[in-house]
């Protein structure tokens, strides 16, 4: 799609970081690059207990993905109410949620056509 591989990586890792920072949950990537028709090519997906924590995850991927790369996202939904907030990075969506939603969604398993790997809180990546 539109930003290349590299600078791709490099947010996608800069949003995982922001995420741990702020203890965001089951931090999950999910690879959508080889799907057709797809929206983007990168969903990182994670959640909470409190539409507080929520917002602090929001603003801790806002801050740290400016800082590091310079990139602010085009768009922002769902703030208002912290139940599920979107975060539009082209080529990178980050959905955070909180717990219940993420649960009734399942966007893991509405996409698991696309490879999904889980971080832990070093960075690792699991399966």
């Amino acid at each position: 799609m539109g930003k290349g591989r590299k600078e791709s990586t490099g947010v996608t890792d800069s949003i995982v970081r922001g995420l741990l920072e702020k203890k965001g949950e089951k931090v999950a990537l999910i690879d959508l690059r080889n799907i057709e028709n797809r929206i983007c090519d990168w969903f990182v997906i994670s959640h909470a207990a409190s539409t507080r924590l929520v917002d602090s995850l929001v603003w801790s991927v806002e801050d740290v993905v400016r800082r590091e790369t310079g990139v602010k996202p085009c768009r922002i939904e769902g703030r208002e109410n912290c139940i599920w907030v979107l975060l539009d990075y082209g080529d990178i969506l980050v959905h955070i949620f909180q717990k219940p939603y993420r649960e009734f969604y399942d966007l893991e398993s509405l996409w698991a056509d696309g490879r999904i790997t889980f971080i832990d809180d070093n960075m690792e990546k699991k399966g």
